[in-house]
């Protein structure tokens, strides 16, 4: 079946126009008798002559009532005919129309006398109603033959008495069936077909065609004229015998020819849709919630029996209803009242300062502490926060809790908010990144939140740099050029500060700035790009003004030549249909060529995949072109320190999900290691230099897959054993090499189920040679998943063959340290979910379906309503369910066999 390709009505920005070609047929001319009892009707031009001068007027009609005002068509003198051949364009677009409208044509005579339906000096010779969409709901196109009533306007009703398309009549039995209109409206269609393109041309046989259709035209038409003699006739008897003329009106044998714009492919109507309602912007004068602002407007639903027959009884079922943006978002005067009375008693009183709660209380308070970011407060427990608030500034934790329970909108209470923050206690990091999200955004906060930053490290800053570079969406920055944006904004003042004192911090902060201006997606807007073409131009102006800061310049210079240079060839391989071998080739030609610059880099270029290796030149001997889709190239590069770094770069993919899964997976490794558990995680490094492209590093390794295919018999350890053998160690391996793949494999099994990785298969499970294990190729995370029941964590037969099976002490050890990393990371839950909230509008593809979701998703993998016991039980649950299942194996086999089809 050929693909059916269409436009719809709403996206034709284009007027409404309409030929008017000629008036087709004749009726006898009146006799002198009637002339003479009617001297009137001596004056209209038609009864004098059959080629008397007529003009047209078009008009669109739509629910029995006219959209614009007639367009008539110009005066022209007929002689033989009365042709106009002439373009009438109405003032309406075609992307406006309702579906009902129609063409109202009125064919105007002149009678300086007047007559029945005059408008001025013409009376109406005949009219017709064009409908413009059929019964399809397409667009009429080409040419049409419109049936004319005479001495009728077209009505343009719905209804309408006058249609130009008549419907066709069943014959009745034994009616003399009228062969020759039959074939003559089958001739029609096909000519209107052959005109259209729709047939092929062939000259010789189109001049017989159309010379025996005007043969037989001619004869209908003599039989036609004769049948409407008799038919008009029949009428003057029953119009003597007193019958309404009007009740039932016939077509003259005249017929209008017109023609519709043609369009290449069929227009079918489609209305216009108006985007839902927006949710309020007047929020809660209580509340900074997520829940409201993050909140997405809700469907439009009516309510049950709307269809309900009209004898139902009762208004029950014929109830509608009707969404109204305000609810949730306005305040509600009886909760407004009551806050300014409970805190109008706590906001100045003399023994505020000195309030202390009792043991209940305190226990309230405790459980208010204790609750995730994403945890609504509700109108008591802020009221409760608002009252104890001089004594929770010593408690750090209670920070956000107390900043959520503050009117905002209440000037003294906003004052004296403010106020209280300054006598604040030292508040943790994790705490100062929620007050940097969308929900907060109070200067006063955001100020508050950014000097708990300043006293991090700049190893610790750069595991949050991604988060606090998206955080910036979020403060006042004005898009219009002439304000610079350390003026609005404490967080980008700090930022640039930073970033223009450690060349490692300045290099991520102005790569992730540049892919910020690279999104041009409608998610983002122009004024995103504005505000960070703004902070970019900043932060290289505030390069300048510090020592060395113009080298530092240069050389994020010469990063974005050398990532164009890649981009130019990876791009080229890309689009070629070559094979891989010549595609190998010529990457190697292109980077060997001195006019690339890449042969030899100097002065030493760092990396922006990694600062703290310079390059010095390429090793185009290494370079290898992968068999995937996108054809993404592995190239090495000399360092100073004399090896080789080797990197895969890729266009035509977005990675910046993957950049924020290893910068997660890297921030995790920071945490347990500060619990003095090292799971030997060594994520590799990625960077994404624009929204379709980027760098990653090359780490040697073999996917699980290829290993399976290579050994036999517990393949994963029979790999480790060829570049491990320790005839004294455990299972014949180095003791440290399977110490290091029990200790990473339970990381990442933790870690990927906690971020809900999804696409688990044997082909993005790695091994290196020294035992790392480590995941790739993050294209699902937060619970998606493109393969059905897939299993919560992967942890596959080889794995745990690996280290033993099941039984094995070794097992058991990997089972231990998951329970461990699970707790450790349990801990510190608030931190990761606060930068998936920073993350909700980066616009990365599985936290953009749902963005006031993402942290909830990964709020439920740590099950914080369980304690610390059944979380881990619950997980030991979910690894043996996983290990005891079949459909994992089931997908990997599937898995396996998809690829050896592919190749």
């Amino acid at each position: 079946m050929e693909p059916f390709s269409f436009a719809t009505s709403d996206s034709l920005d284009y007027p409404v126009s309409i030929r008017i070609i000629n008036l087709e047929g004749s009726e006898p001319p009146l006799p002198f008798s009637t002339l003479l009892e009617h001297p009137e009707l001596r004056h209209i031009g038609s009864n004098q002559s059959p080629h008397s001068d007529l003009y047209v007027t078009v008009q669109v009609w739509a629910g029995s009532k006219p959209l614009t005002v007639p367009v008539q068509t110009a005066y022209k003198s007929f002689r033989n005919e009365r042709r106009w051949n002439e373009w009438l364009t109405l003032p309406v677009n075609y992307s406006t129309l309702p579906q009902n409208s129609r063409l109202a044509i009125t064919i105007w005579d002149v009678s300086p006398t007047g007559g029945p339906g005059a408008h001025g000096h013409a009376i109406p010779f005949g009219g017709t109603t064009l409908p413009l969409f059929d019964k399809d709901n397409q667009l009429h196109k080409g040419r049409q033959k419109c049936h004319v009533y005479r001495h009728r306007r077209a009505d343009g009703n719905d209804d309408s008495k006058t249609p130009a398309i008549l419907p066709k009549k069943k014959s009745r039995k034994g009616a003399p069936e009228d062969k020759d209109a039959d074939e003559l409206d089958r001739m029609e269609k096909l000519f209107k077909k052959h005109e259209m393109g729709e047939i092929p041309r062939v000259d010789w046989l189109d001049q017989l065609v159309f010379r025996g259709f005007e043969k037989r035209g001619l004869q209908s038409a003599r039989s036609h004229t004769k049948s409407a003699q008799q038919q008009k006739a029949a009428r003057a008897d029953a119009l003597k015998d007193g019958e309404d003329a009007d009740s039932s009106p016939e077509p003259s044998n005249f017929l209008l020819n017109v023609e519709l714009p043609r369009f290449d492919f069929p227009i079918v109507f489609a209305d216009h849709e108006y985007s839902p309602p927006p949710v309020s912007s007047y929020l809660h004068p209580s509340s900074s919630q997520s829940n409201l602002v993050l909140r997405p407007p809700p469907e439009i639903q009516l309510g049950p029996g709307i269809n309900a027959a009209e004898d139902d009884e009762g208004y029950g079922g014929r109830l509608i209803r009707v969404y109204d943006p305000e609810v949730a978002a306005k305040d509600n005067p009886a909760e407004s009242k009551h806050r300014r009375l409970i805190r109008g008693q706590h906001r100045n009183g003399i023994l505020d300062k000195d309030l202390k709660p009792n043991a209940k209380v305190r226990d309230e308070l405790n459980t208010i502490m204790a609750y995730s970011p994403t945890h609504t407060l509700s109108p008591d427990e802020k009221d409760l926060i608002w009252k104890f608030r001089h004594h929770l500034t010593r408690n750090k934790k209670a920070i956000t809790k107390f900043v959520k329970s503050v009117n905002w909108h209440d000037q003294s209470e906003s004052r004296q908010a403010a106020q209280i923050l300054g006598k604040w206690t030292d508040i943790d990091v994790d705490d100062a990144l929620e007050l940097l999200g969308p929900t907060f955004d109070n200067s006063a906060v955001r100020a508050f939140a950014v000097d708990r930053l300043r006293k991090a490290d700049d190893q610790e800053l750069l595991l949050y740099l991604l988060q606090l570079v998206q955080a910036l969406k979020y403060e006042h920055i004005s898009p219009q050029p002439g304000h610079e944006v350390t003026q609005d904004s404490s967080l980008a003042r700090f930022l640039i500060s930073r970033a223009a004192n450690s060349f490692t911090l300045g290099n991520y902060f102005w790569w992730y700035v540049m892919v910020e201006c690279d999104d041009k997606s409608l998610d983002q807007g122009a004024d995103n790009q504005a505000i960070y073409g703004k902070i970019a131009y900043d932060f290289m102006t505030e390069l300048v003004k510090r020592p060395g800061g113009e080298e530092t310049r240069k050389t994020l210079k010469r990063q974005a030549e050398w990532i164009a240079i890649l981009s130019k060839i990876s791009g080229e391989i890309k689009e070629s249909n070559e094979s891989i071998a010549k595609r190998t080739e010529r990457v190697k030609q292109f980077l060997a060529d001195p006019r690339n610059e890449l042969v030899t880099i100097d002065p030493p270029l760092p990396l922006p995949l990694d600062p703290s290796v310079e390059i010095i030149g390429v090793a185009p001997e290494d370079t290898v072109v992968f068999k995937s889709s996108l054809h993404p190239i592995k190239v090495s590069f000399k360092t100073t320190s004399g090896r080789k770094y080797p990197i895969i770069f890729k266009t035509g993919d977005d990675l910046r999900q993957d950049q924020l899964v290893i910068q997660i997976i890297t921030l995790m490794d920071d945490l347990l290691q500060k619990e003095n558990l090292d799971l030997k995680l060594s994520p590799y490094k990625i960077l994404a230099t624009s929204t379709s492209a980027g760098l990653s590093q090359f780490v040697h390794s073999m996917s699980f897959q290829s290993i399976t295919s290579k050994y036999r018999n517990n393949p994963a350890l029979a790999y480790l054993k060829q570049n491990n053998p320790d005839s004294q160690g455990p299972m014949g391996l180095r003791k440290e090499t399977l110490d290091t793949f029990v200790k990473s494999c339970a990381g990442y099994c933790v870690i990927t189920y906690i971020l809900g990785v999804g696409d688990r298969h044997l082909d993005n499970l790695l091994l290196a040679p020294d035992g790392h294990f480590f995941h790739a190729d993050f294209g699902y995370i937060l619970g998606r998943d493109p393969k059905p029941f897939a299993p919560a964590m992967k942890l596959s037969k080889e794995m745990v063959d690996c280290m033993g099976g099941s039984n094995s002490e070794h097992y058991r050890q990997f089972k231990q340290y998951c329970f461990l990393a699970y707790s450790a990371l349990r801990k510190n839950c608030n931190l990761i979910l606060n930068l998936f909230t920073l993350m909700a509008n980066a616009n990365i593809p599985d936290i953009k379906l749902e963005p006031d979701k993402a942290a909830l998703k990964v709020k439920e993998r740590f099950h914080l309503e369980m304690d610390e016991e059944d979380a881990i039980r619950h997980l030991e649950r979910i690894m043996d369910d996983n290990l005891n299942a079949l459909v994992p194996v089931v997908i990997d086999k599937l898995h396996e066999l998809v690829q050896a089809f592919r190749a």
